[in-house]
This record gives structure tokens, sequence and C-alpha cells, in this order.
């Protein structure tokens, strides 16, 4: 596990954006992992900018999202199919149809579930996947308590989950209880993972994945044990990190060749 400091929050979002690029542009037809939330759309943005500015084509690229709310059409204004298309694909020059999102409409669930694990693995499994985390350690909607070896599957949100996204929808009875995601295990079988978190908020949960216990009562702690992940924070986030300030040493001592963009 590598972890970047950054001093700011514009900082940490960049360096993921850059990540995000350098993959893409070493491998066009990548098949990135996409997560959604309020932490994501800076990062977003500035792919759409690289984008413009021709630095970056997602033409041959697909892709895969974590998770999707259970209930809501591809149209309604909190789906994650509807977020992503506004965010990000309405404005790059991907194929809509290379773009994939668990069917929360959908009549047989346990179906569902296994046709979207089929999917990734017939694309050759993630190269990339991109995450936040819940302020309770969650990844995807695996809620603390989910299994560590889990796949797509359907959870039931916590309350917590469902009071951090009431203001979103307007009230807490109007979030969906529960959502489709890709599991714990299904997320370490990815390449590479980047996780993104910022603010003082995730000061905690942070510590506690990172250099806690592995447990799963804090889903991200699982990603000690990736071979390939990188998280990146800004000063906030990671103010309770008892080694920041190796982490900050080694990542400005990092040699050329390890250098992620």
């Amino acid at each position: 596990m590598e972890v970047i400091i950054t001093d700011t929050k514009n900082q940490a979002e960049e360096i993921v954006a850059k990540i995000i690029q350098s993959q893409v542009n070493a491998k066009n037809n990548s098949l990135l992992g996409l997560a959604t939330g309020r932490t994501m759309e800076s990062v977003y943005s500035q792919l759409i900018n690289f984008h413009k500015a021709n630095e970056l084509s997602f033409s041959s690229t697909s892709t895969v999202n974590l998770d999707e709310y259970v209930g809501l059409a591809p149209t309604h204004d909190q789906s994650y199919r509807y977020y992503m298309n506004d965010k990000l694909f309405n404005h790059v020059d991907i194929n809509l149809e290379n773009t994939h999102l668990p069917n929360g409409l959908a009549e047989d669930i346990p179906a569902e579930c296994k046709k979207y694990e089929d999917k990734i693995n017939s694309l050759g499994g993630i190269d990339l996947q991109l995450l936040g985390i819940g302020t309770d350690g969650h990844i995807g909607f695996n809620e603390p308590g989910s299994s560590l070896a889990s796949r797509t599957r359907i959870k039931t949100l916590t309350k917590e989950t469902i009071e951090q996204n009431g203001p979103i929808f307007g009230a807490n009875e109007d979030v969906p209880k529960h959502a489709l995601t890709m599991g714990v295990g299904t997320i370490m079988d990815a390449h590479k993972v980047v996780l993104l978190a910022t603010g003082e908020s995730k000061a905690k949960i942070v510590a506690d994945a990172v250099e806690g216990p592995i447990t799963a009562w804090v889903t991200a702690s699982i990603l000690q044990m990736h071979p390939s992940t990188i998280i990146v924070l800004d000063q906030e986030s990671a103010a309770n990190l008892k080694n920041r300030d190796y982490y900050k040493w080694a990542y400005e001592n990092k040699p050329d060749w390890q250098k992620h963009y």
C-alpha cells in the first residue's frame, strides 16, 4: 500500500485524475472501475478538461461502476447511471455502450449480480478501480460486517449511510434502503486500486483503514492486502496517521521509474 499525502484537497484530486489519465494513455482499452459521490466530482471534471485539451481519449475505454441503488431507473436524477452520464460520460468521447452499471430495476437480483461479475471477467478484469471511503470505512456499499471475500450482490444500507445521503435525496425516507454493489472480493481482484479521501471527517476512518487491523467492520482495511493500492489524501484526512511523516518522505523521494504519471 502506497500512501500519498498532499497539502490540499485540490492537489489530492489532481493526482488521482493524473493517475487515471496515465492508465488510459498507457492502455486505451483499459477497464476502469468508477465510483460516485461528491469526492469524485472534481476528479471527473479534471478528466473532462484533459479530454478537451486533447490529452486524453476514452474512445476504446470501458467502465464498470461500483454500485447502483435498487429501484431507481437510470433516468432518475439520483441514480448512479444519471450521475456518471452527467459528471463524465456525456462530456468525453466514450462509447456509452462500453459503460456498465448494475441494473437496479432487475427483476432477478441474483442473476443480475452474476451477470455483472461475468461482464467484468469478459472484459479482462478491472485495470484500475477508483474508490472513496465512507465514514464507517465502507468501500462501494460494502457496509461494516460485509464478507471480505464477497462478490457483487444486494446490500441493505445502514442507517448512517441513509442519513448521509438523505440531504441529496431531500429526505432520509426517500433514500433507497438497498443497493447492488461490487463485493470486497470483486474490488480486490482489480489490478490496481486508487482510493481518494479528503477532509477532517475522514481522518479517523482513514487511520483505521490504513494502519488499523484488517477487519470486516472496516471493509477498506482489506486494501492493506492488495498488491497495488494507492491511497491519496490531503493533510486533513491524513491527520491521524501515525506514519504520515514517512509516507510523505517516501513519496518525495520516489525514484522516477516508480512514479505513476
